[in-house]
């Protein structure tokens, strides 16, 4: 199952640092999120409850809630805060369907964040795989919140050490103030190779990380050229060759009428 096979980066960036308070009510997702290390060094930005649909789209979550840092971690530290108001499985699926009108899909998934319960999460996300006509291809995305201000780690800078993988790339816009977006957002722009060296039968990803710099409201779109999440081998081969919405189009959905109730929703 896609869904267990790429829990690296998205449960490492939830799991990766947590408060000492919060330690024990995160615990299970702290286990969960132990199963595969994250594959940070290597550029692959791996991403049930929460796990399911962050696994399969390989999404990148923040690794940390504040506080320690792991043993042996090179990420990094990237501060949680608390949602301000709850987001149901039901308006990420919806939000994430509204991103490509007119596809069908299948392999449909959600979670839900809880504010009022720190257990219940501080991520909500969805995934589907999509057909648009063009080849399937999974997609999942994120929703959280950053706290202010705002630090170098995941989704909000390129560098890396060790430096990623031969091929792999990265880049970091922002993107104005304007009514839908007060005071702009940074633009986190990544496309990455399932295996290395890259085959002609390999997998790619595409992510796009939107961060509000007034809020700390973050999204994070993730989108496979196959129909689900993996590493190397494990990793379904490639359905289509290029990713349903291009990086711009991404960042202008996630900023959109679509996603907008997420946003204030998170941040």
């Amino acid at each position: 199952m896609p869904f267990e096979a790429d829990l690296a980066h998205a449960l490492d960036r939830t799991t990766d640092s947590l408060e000492p308070d919060l330690t024990a009510l995160l615990s299970g997702a702290v286990e969960r999120g132990r199963s595969r290390r994250r594959r940070r060094s290597a550029g692959i930005l791996a991403g049930v409850g929460a796990c399911a649909v962050i696994a399969a789209a390989g999404l990148v979550l923040p690794g940390t809630l504040a506080g320690t840092h792991s043993a042996g971690s090179d990420m990094e530290s990237v501060a949680l805060a608390m949602p301000r108001s709850a987001i149901t499985d039901t308006q990420m699926i919806q939000a994430l369907e509204l991103t490509f009108p007119g596809g069908r899909f299948s392999q449909v998934t959600g979670q839900s964040n809880n504010p009022s319960d720190p257990s219940g999460g501080y991520v909500a996300n969805s995934g589907l795989v999509l057909d648009d006509g063009h080849g399937a291809a999974y997609v999942g995305v994120s929703a959280l919140r950053l706290k202010l201000p705002l630090r170098d780690g995941d989704g909000l800078s390129c560098d890396r050490t060790p430096a990623r993988a031969a091929g792999d790339t990265c880049t970091l816009s922002e993107l104005p103030s304007s009514a839908a977006i007060p005071g702009g957002a940074l633009v986190m722009s990544e496309q990455s190779a399932a295996e290395h060296p890259v085959r002609a039968d390999t997998a790619h990803r595409w992510t796009v990380t939107v961060t509000l710099k007034s809020t700390g409201a973050q999204l994070q779109l993730v989108e496979w050229n196959s129909t689900g999440g993996g590493s190397g081998a494990d990793t379904p081969k490639p359905t289509r060759d290029a990713p349903p919405l291009s990086e711009q189009q991404v960042a202008a959905a996630l900023t959109g009428a679509a996603w907008a109730p997420i946003l204030g929703a998170v941040g």
